[in-house]
Formats: structure tokens, C-alpha cells, sequence
């Protein structure tokens, strides 16, 4: 007797729709599972084997022979445990009827489902490929509602499958609940108005916002660069929901999905230890999968304490800082995982954390204080759109009273600029400033003649390059967005100007 059950895979992060082929033959008890499965996968033949008895089934003691096609596809996961329980009890004649339906989900010895990773993106693609109806946990119906256009069916055991499936017992499909889409981010338990002084820091933050640039704050330590980098999120705009899908597909792929998050609202802050491998922060493995710079896409990402990374896993970060994707290449594979985030960076100016400090004096060596800073090399650090310096904090604003600007009128900015820049872009790919490749700049970014003088005299002074050029312009045009003007003034690039740095490390 042979059975074909339909279920998915996840290749990357999209899903890969995967045929389920169960043949029930004469023989000596034997359970074969084909199709390139991983040691996950070949482990449920004894899940699924408790699963079925537990459940109150018989399972067939004759040769089963389980066949994941396509076989070239290499398969990971306990996700497969559901189609092929379906396609044993279908096989032996215990299930009656399966019509257009895909199964997805890992089986407890007790008969339970339990949650599967990637259920987001193998609802898609089920989706895309015709199906009418999916058979998920309860734990992940709410996820899977998400794409709409398809009957989702929340399953607690196998055996309430079994009934439903031979019409004994009808399971109600998952209701997608509308709150969820429409619902706002919730709200950050740090707020602007924390952070006493540093107004200049903040400025430069609030333009980096405005138009998703990179920044790298400098200071001693306990002036406020983590606070402040912390905060960040909070005046950024509000995710609209294809930027949503994006960041909740990438975690729900990585299980990182929280617990009664169906859609995350709220901008990714990721802030990896300085001890992280290059492939835990751009992604790696034998079978690829997404690392902290996909993580905090269309967030921010935080590295603090900048110059202890490792040399080869900040080098590893320029590509996907330009290109705004990471493409990983294996023997077997080669993916591509979305990257388009905010690097914001922290350091010290030395390793004792006081030089230049007006209060304390630094105790390294120029030597030390030299080699110190160009552990960060010129193509990285020509990257960053905006340096800024963050000196400690004078007592009389700590002790201040003084109530300041909280992220809510700074945000309100911001998301003025955005939506100029929306106008500006709309019609293509970009969505910000910091995105736009020369062709926009020469567009969108046009000086005057005092411009043009000034930026002249800039450009020998600093000694900067073609890219540090484009940079500046890009800076300066989200300086006039913040500022509401349609045309680049002195004033603009002025600022922009300011923000590279004063020493070549």
C-alpha cells in the first residue's frame, strides 16, 4: 500500500514544499526513511512509532519504507514526524481522507504536536502553491494565520487529527485575528528623556534615524554610549507590516519567535557579545542559516566595545553593510539573507578608556593608544556615515531636574523625514537615505556653488574618499529632510561635515 502526504521544508528562508511517500510492503518488520534526512529526521521513526501506539493506533509491523522527496533536497527538522504518522495511518487504511492539505509538525511519544520552526515561511510558500488547507500546532496557528488566503487547522494530538480527518470529530479552522496586524509596537522601557546631557549625541542619532545611516560614538567609560545606543530604537518609525513579515520570518526560522508573538511589531536590537564568531554574526553552518546582522534587520545592530571583535568578524561586515544583504556559499548551497540594519558601534579611545578625558588622565602609552584604535581598519570605519564623540557627563545635568525631549516628539521628526524620503523613492527599492547608490546622490543630493566650495575644501582637508563623498551628501540630504527643505543648504553639509571623523585611525 503506498501513501503520498504533502509537508514542507524551509531552504534558507523560504519554504520548499516536500513530498511524504510511504510504501507498506510484505516482510520482516523494518522502518526505512530515504531522501537525504538528517539525524533529527531519522530519529522519528521512534517518535512516530510511540506516537502512533500511544495514540490508541495500530502500527503496521510489515516493512515501511518512507521516501522525503525531493530526494536531492537535503531535509533537517523534526517537522516531518506529522506527514509521516499521516502517511503510515493512511497507508494502513486508518485514515479515510486527506484532500488538498499539508501537514507540519513534530510529534511528542505521547501522540502531542509540538511547535515547529519556519512555520511563516512554509505557509507561504503553501500558499503560492495552491493548497487549501494546513495542518499546524495550536501553539503556531496563530503565526500561520498571518498570510490569510488559506484554512489553518490548530492540532493538540494525533489523535484528534485522526477524528477529524474521518469526520468523527471536525477540528474549527484558526481565525486570523485582525488586533495582531493592526496592532502597535509595544512600548521600549528606555525613553530619550533618560539620557541626562550628550544633546550633541542625540542630534547625531536622531539624523542617523532619520535616514538609517551608521554611527560610531567614542568616550571614556560610564558616559552613556550603551544608554544611548539602547534608546536608539525608540525614535525609530514604526514597522509597517511587509517590514514586519520580513523580521518575523527570519526569527521564526531561526526559533527565536517569542512565546505568544504571532508578528513582531517592534524593531530588532541586537547586541552580540564581543566573543562572537564571524559565522554567528553574518550566519554559517553546514546548511546556512541567519546570523545577528539578519537578526537585526530593519533594526539596529549594537556592537559595544568595538575594537575587542575580532579582526575577521568586523571585516566580514563590510559587504553586508553596502550591499544590504549576506550571501553565505557552501560546497552544497549558496543563500542570501536580507541585512538591512543600523550598525551602531561603541569604544573606548584607549584600552584604560581616558584618553583625551579633560577629568582623568589616560595611563596608555601613544604606542598602545595608537595600536589600540587601528584595530578598526580605514575600508570599515569609512563605512560609518557619522563619528561622534561622547564625553562624560558634567554633575549639574545629572542632578538636573529639567525635564527633557522624549523619544515620542523626537520619533515624530523623524517619521516626517521618512515619509519625505518615501515620496522621494517612490516607485523603487529604496526605502531611506542611507540606501541610495551614486546614480540617486547625483539626483537627489545637488549642491550649489557654496556648496560645492565647501565640500571641495572638505574633501582635501580630511583627505577623504569617493566613498566618504557620497556618504556626506547622503548625510546632508537627510539633514535637510529633518529640517523640511527640498534643497541641500551650506548649513546641511556643514553638519554632515562634522560628523567624519577628526583622526584618521
Amino acid at each position: 500500500m503506498l501513501a503520498k502526504v504533502m509537508s514542507c521544508a524551509v531552504v534558507g528562508l523560504e519554504g520548499a514544499i516536500v513530498q511524504v511517500e510511504v510504501d507498506i510492503s510484505p516482510g520482516l518488520p523494518a522502518f526505512t526513511i530515504v531522501g537525504l534526512p538528517d539525524k533529527a529526521v531519522q530519529e522519528s521513526r521512534e517518535r512516530v512509532r510511540a506516537a502512533i501506539k500511544n495514540s490508541g493506533f495500530t502500527f503496521p509491523m510489515k516493512r515501511l519504507t518512507v521516501n522525503l522527496a525531493p530526494a536531492d533536497l537535503p531535509k533537517q527538522g523534526p517537522t516531518y514526524d506529522l506527514p509521516i504518522a499521516v502517511g503510515i495511518l493512511w497507508a494502513s487504511e486508518q485514515v479515510l481522507s486527506l484532500s488538498s492539505s499539508l501537514f507540519i509538525g513534530e510529534l511528542s511519544l505521547d501522540g502531542s504536536v509540538r511547535h515547529a520552526d519556519g512555520i511563516l515561511p512554509m505557509v507561504s510558500v503553501a500558499k503560492a502553491e495552491g493548497f487549501q488547507r494546513v495542518f499546524v500546532p495550536l501553539s503556531d496557528a496563530p503565526e500561520a494565520s498571518l498570510m490569510g488566503g488559506l484554512e489553518i487547522i490548530p492540532l493538540e494530538s494525533l489523535f484528534q487529527l485522526v477524528a477529524h480527518l474521518n469526520g468523527s470529530q471536525e477540528i474549527p479552522a484558526n481565525e486570523a485575528d485582525p488586533e495582531v496586524l493592526s496592532a502597535k509596537a509595544p512600548e521600549y522601557p528606555i525613553d530619550f528623556a533618560d539620557v541626562r546631557g550628550q544633546e550633541h549625541v542625540k542630534r547625531a542619532l536622531e539624523v542617523a534615524a532619520a535616514g538609517g545611516h551608521n554611527v560610531l560614538m567614542s568616550g571614556p567609560p560610564g558616559a552613556g554610549k550603551t544608554l544611548l545606543a539602547r534608546a536608539l530604537p525608540t525614535i525609530l518609525p514604526q514597522m509597517s507590516i511587509d517590514e514586519a513579515l520580513e523580521v518575523t520570518k527570519i526569527y521564526s526560522v531561526r526559533g527565536l519567535l517569542p512565546e505568544g508573538t504571532p508578528l513582531i511589531m517592534q524593531r530588532p536590537f541586537r547586541s552580540p557579545h564581543h566573543t562572537i564568531s564571524h559565522a554567528g554574526l553574518v550566519g554559517g553552518g553546514s546548511w546556512p542559516k541567519p546570523g545577528e546582522i539578519s537578526l537585526a534587520h530593519r533594526g539596529v545592530l549594537f556592537l559595544d566595545e568595538l575594537p575587542e571583535f575580532g579582526h575577521r568578524v568586523l571585516e566580514v561586515m563590510r559587504q553586508p553593510m553596502e550591499d544590504r544583504v549576506v550571501t553565505i556559499s557552501r560546497a552544497k548551497t549558496s543563500m542570501t539573507f536580507p541585512a538591512n540594519f543600523m550598525l551602531i558601534g561603541a569604544m573606548n579611545p584607549c584600552p584604560c578608556g581616558y584618553f583625551g578625558d579633560p577629568v582623568r588622565e589616560c595611563t596608555c602609552s601613544p604606542a598602545i593608544v595608537t595600536r589600540y584604535q587601528k584595530r578598526l581598519s580605514g575600508p570599515l570605519l569609512d563605512r560609518i556615515d557619522i563619528h561622534v564623540e561622547v564625553p562624560r557627563v558634567e554633575y549639574e545635568k545629572l542632578a538636573s531636574d529639567v525635564s527633557l525631549e522624549t523619544s515620542e516628539l523626537i520619533r515624530v521628526r523623524v517619521e516626517g523625514a521618512r515619509e519625505r524620503q518615501r515620496r522621494r523613492f517612490e516607485g523603487t527599492h529604496l526605502s531611506c537615505n542611507a540606501e541610495m547608490g551614486p546614480g540617486e546622490v547625483r539626483e537627489y543630493c545637488r549642491l550649489d556653488d557654496a556648496g560645492r566650495s565647501l565640500l571641495r575644501s572638505a574633501m582635501y582637508q580630511l583627505q577623504m574618499s569617493a566613498r566618504a563623498f557620497h556618504r556626506i551628501l547622503k548625510l546632508a540630504r537627510t539633514i535637510a529632510d529633518l529640517a523640511g527643505e527640498e534643497e541641500i543648504t551650506t548649513a546641511h553639509l556643514a553638519e554632515a561635515i562634522q560628523y567624519r571623523p577628526r583622526r584618521q585611525m
